[in-house]
C-alpha cells in the first residue's frame, strides 16, 4: 500500500494521520509495514483523505484519481 509515501508527502507523522483518520497510531504502522490490512472501510476513509483512487491506494495503477 502506498500509505506510507501518500503520509510523507503531506509532512504527516503515523500519529497526525491517525488522529486525523480516527485510528490508531499502531494500526497506521501496521498498514505501512504490511503487518495489517486495511478493510474497505479503512481503504475509503484513507483514499477520500488523500484524494486518491483505491486502485493507486493498493498499487494496483499509478494513476492518482478515477475517471468519472
Amino acid at each position: 500500500m502506498r500509505l506510507r509515501s501518500l503520509r510523507k508527502e503531506r509532512n504527516l507523522t503515523q500519529l497526525k494521520l491517525a488522529m486525523e483518520l480516527n485510528m490508531s497510531q499502531n494500526t497506521i504502522s501496521r498498514y505501512e509495514t504490511g503487518e495489517r490490512e486495511a478493510g474497505y472501510r479503512e481503504l475509503i476513509r484513507i483514499a477520500d483523505y488523500f484524494n486518491v483512487s483505491i486502485d493507486y491506494l493498493l498499487e494496483r495503477t499509478d494513476k492518482r484519481s478515477f475517471e468519472k
